[in-house]
């Protein structure tokens, strides 16, 4: 049997929800250890209370959450501030101050080479390299991020992504690199929704972190519905859960035709093919969407 590969995922969870949806699915993922729960962007100190309550939850109290960089910005984004307001990051018995320095000694310290699973816009990751260059030498990189050749909403051409435009010169700096990069850009992601008896059936879970899912998952819906979780509408399919085919990466390529591209970030943000860029393999199309659906159906929710 093929031993578990160790990962490190860095997440701007509490912004989108679609981080909790990629964290159970990797918590529920036997292909993967992880090590480490890294809090990047905006208000991590709540980004990093979210992990730890999921964390809670699954029984994985022994896995480190560490809290990023405050950069100062995204002052709008607490979309599930009240799924956790009462839960106090200090009762965690995991917490690191430093995410930069938690990656590198998480990597450095490791006897195996570690995956680093980024959903999020990469600040952590970038501080990381420049404390210590020599993790690329020890890990992968696996990322949700960039826009080749479709946009948000699946239109043709591409986006400024997310994940990118919001810290371009750590998505630079992690992008030349000279670690194996694998992404997930909008091209595969961007359509990632599960079916509302699929989400009727993680309601009906008696999973305690399929439960804590969902309950955020209501919490995020209220927030930007405007309106009161009890007046939701039942029985709606998820939202994008863009970031759990990156998860999904860090162990497999099934369903997956995946190109390698020179790639650049532009200033804007943008991800633009470019013969003096470096290399990243990208998940460009899918072979069998429906069959990965239902993988991750099955792994979420069995």
């Amino acid at each position: 049997m093929t031993a578990p590969i160790p990962v490190i995922l860095d997440t701007d969870l509490g912004t989108d929800i679609d981080d909790s949806w990629a964290l159970a699915m990797l918590l529920k993922s036997p292909e993967l250890d992880l090590k480490l729960v890294t809090a990047a962007t905006g208000d991590t100190r709540y980004r990093a209370a979210i992990a730890a309550r999921l964390l809670t939850s699954a029984g994985r109290t022994d896995i480190p959450v560490a809290i990023g960089r405050d950069k100062g910005d995204f002052t709008y984004d607490r979309t599930i501030l009240p799924w956790v307001a009462d839960y106090k990051l200090e009762s965690y018995p995991n917490v690191k101050p430093d995410a930069a320095a938690a990656i590198v000694e998480t990597i450095m310290q490791s006897p195996q080479p570690v995956t680093v699973i980024a959903i999020a816009p990469l600040t952590n990751i970038g501080d990381a390299l420049a404390l210590e260059p020599r993790i690329a030498q020890k890990a992968r990189f696996i990322g949700m991020h960039g826009s080749v050749a479709v946009a948000y909403g699946g239109k043709p051409g591409s986006s400024a992504e997310w994940n990118v435009i919001r810290d371009v010169e750590a998505a630079r700096r992690t992008f030349s690199a000279p670690w194996p990069k694998t992404i997930t850009p909008l091209d595969t992601c961007g359509d990632i929704i599960l079916d509302a008896a699929f989400c009727d059936r993680m309601a009906a879970s008696r999973d305690p972190l399929c439960r804590e899912v969902w309950e955020s998952w209501q919490i995020w819906r209220s927030f930007y519905e405007k309106r009161p979780v009890a007046s939701l509408a039942p029985s709606i399919p998820s939202s994008v859960l863009y970031d759990t085919v990156a998860v999904f990466l860090a162990f497999s390529r099934q369903w997956l035709n995946v190109k390698t591209l020179n790639l650049t970030v532009t200033n804007d943000g943008f991800t633009r093919e470019d013969p003096a860029g470096h290399p990243v393999d990208a998940a460009l199309t899918w072979t069998d969407k429906p069959a990965y659906l239902e993988f991750l159906k099955q792994r979420l929710a069995p």
